[in-house]
């Protein structure tokens, strides 16, 4: 009997012992700021010389550790690792691969703080942003272990008299895991054990920005029991590591979580036949969003400009879940977007380990320079509302920006800026606010605001994303309620947290038996 799942439960600050803990949590942190990481390759720690040096957001200066960075060398030896450690990983019972993701989840839940400390200086996560994405990465640990119970004797098939058949599956081989820094434990804890519970073993090449909470988790599973070569560590530069790994003829899968331009890329790469392989590549990729909530003029309009305010501008904006553009029906769209603006004239924007900080920096030079560019493409597009302005002197600091009156097609409308901004356009009516809400290449997250059941039933029906909310923010999947992922150029459709996630690391074996 699998016991039921239940989500990890968010922490409420308010209560004096769960802030203390959490201060304690970045004391901890702050302990070993600066220390060294190696690779992980076959269970063996291997130190090179050149490094990735990963830094706070908040304060460039504050060096949150230095990690080893493979070179091709080093990736082609973890990977033959991983090919040896499939032979025997691949015969362990379900059973006990599941209690490796049991016990993670244990020491994790018991570090909670600490992992969201780290979170908070590495990737610059507020409290409540830094503690959500721990709670996912322990949600996906207990998910997956089990799911992977309940679909560890396969699916019953007919027998006739005399004929026994059975329909199992069996896992692919050794799978790429290229995570985003924008969730560094959450998506890249979940997509890596999603792949080792189904008997998978991997090469896990994290974000750049945010290596070192990817090595402290490789420390956890070492801890809870996982065989050496089952997970390799190889935290190295897209151009060498990563386009060697995808090519490499033993590679089995990809898990890819990223850009729409560097998913396209890997899709085509491993579409291609090297020599040696023996296997069409299977590649699992979500690539982001431009996410839409509309506003029907029959909505409760505080909901809605709350709704927008907390799903554009959490964590910066930088989820590919975020609200990026608000479609409001005319009859509603000054008091919408008036509100819109008080709210977010309200928010805090500082370093975010201080509790009270709303919103904190953006990822990194790179992602500011991209955003405030867009920021400007915005100002000559629509009216800038509030925000607009940018400070990157000590952290990669950029206001929360509201840009109106913008044309469906406008460029700030259209592209994947993945920072603080969101776009507000005018829709006649209802049906016009889904045609504009359909108008973009993605489909991950949207959201409708409306008491008007009619037009709930046909935004069930006619609005295509993966995932759909009414009457709340467009972000904020919970793994096993929400299972995530989105149509179109947002993806492979492949569902994280969901009960069919497993299966995509795995294939079908057919047996029959004659007596």
């Amino acid at each position: 009997m699998v016991q039921p799942y239940k989500h990890e439960p968010f922490t409420d600050f308010k209560v004096e012992d769960n802030r203390q803990a959490y201060l304690t949590g970045l004391k901890t942190v702050e302990g070993y700021l600066g220390q060294d990481y190696d690779l992980v390759i076959g269970g063996e720690r291997i130190s090179t010389e050149d490094k990735i040096v990963s830094y706070n957001p908040s304060n460039k200066v504050e060096v949150i550790g230095r990690v080893s960075k493979a070179n091709r060398d080093l990736a082609e030896k973890a990977m033959q690792a991983a090919v040896e450690a499939f032979k025997t990983w691949k015969k362990v019972k379900p059973e006990t691969r599941a209690d490796v993701l049991f016990k993670a989840a244990a020491i994790i839940r018991r570090r909670k703080h600490e992992f969201s400390a780290l979170l908070t200086k590495e990737a610059g996560k507020p409290w409540n942003e830094a503690d959500a994405d721990t709670a996912e990465a322990i949600d996906f640990l207990e998910f997956y272990a089990r799911q992977m119970l309940l679909i560890k004797d396969g699916v019953p098939v007919e027998s006739r008299p005399n004929e026994y058949n059975r329909y199992d599956y069996i896992p692919l081989g050794v799978g790429v895991i290229i995570s985003p820094w924008n969730f560094p434990l959450a998506i890249m804890a979940g997509t890596t054990v999603a792949a080792i519970v189904t008997g998978n073993t991997v090469l896990l090449k994290p974000a750049s920005t945010t290596p070192v909470v990817a090595a402290k988790f490789v420390e956890v599973m070492e801890e809870a029991g996982l065989p050496a070569g089952v997970l390799n560590f190889v935290p190295g530069s897209g151009a060498e590591v990563g386009d060697y790994l995808v090519d490499h003829k033993d590679t089995r899968f990809i898990s890819f979580t990223g850009s729409r331009d560097v998913g396209l890329r890997i899709y085509e790469r491993a579409s291609k036949l090297n020599e040696g392989q023996i296997w069409l590549k299977r590649v699992v990729a979500e690539m982001g969003g431009k996410d839409t909530m509309v506003v029907d003029k029959d909505a409760d309009l505080e909901l809605a400009a709350q709704a927008i305010t907390a799903s554009a501008f959490g964590f910066s904006g930088q989820k590919c879940s975020a609200c990026s553009r608000a479609v409001i029906v005319e009859d509603v769209y000054d008091q919408v977007l008036n509100r819109v603006v008080e709210l977010t004239n309200e928010l805090t924007l500082e370093d975010p380990t201080d509790q009270s900080t709303f919103m904190g920096p953006v990822n990194d030079q790179g992602a500011f320079d991209k955003i405030m560019s867009y920021i400007e493409i915005g100002k000559k597009e629509g009216r800038l509302m509030t925000g607009g302005e940018g400070d990157s002197s000590k952290g990669y600091f950029i206001k929360p920006t509201v840009i109106a009156d913008l044309d469906p097609k406008a460029v700030i409308m259209q592209e994947e800026i993945f920072g603080p901004v969101v776009g507000f356009t005018k829709a006649k009516d209802f049906d016009h606010a889904l045609e504009i809400a359909n108008n973009t290449e993605y489909g991950l997250t949207g959201a409708v605001i409306t008491r008007n059941r009619e037009n709930i039933q046909k935004a069930r029906e006619d609005f295509h994303v993966g995932n759909l909310y009414f009457n709340r923010g467009c972000t904020g999947a919970i793994v096993g309620y929400q299972p995530f992922g989105g149509f179109n150029m947002s993806g492979t459709d492949s569902k994280a947290g969901g009960p069919d996630y497993l299966l995509l690391h795995m294939q079908a074996k057919t047996t029959s038996e004659m007596y």
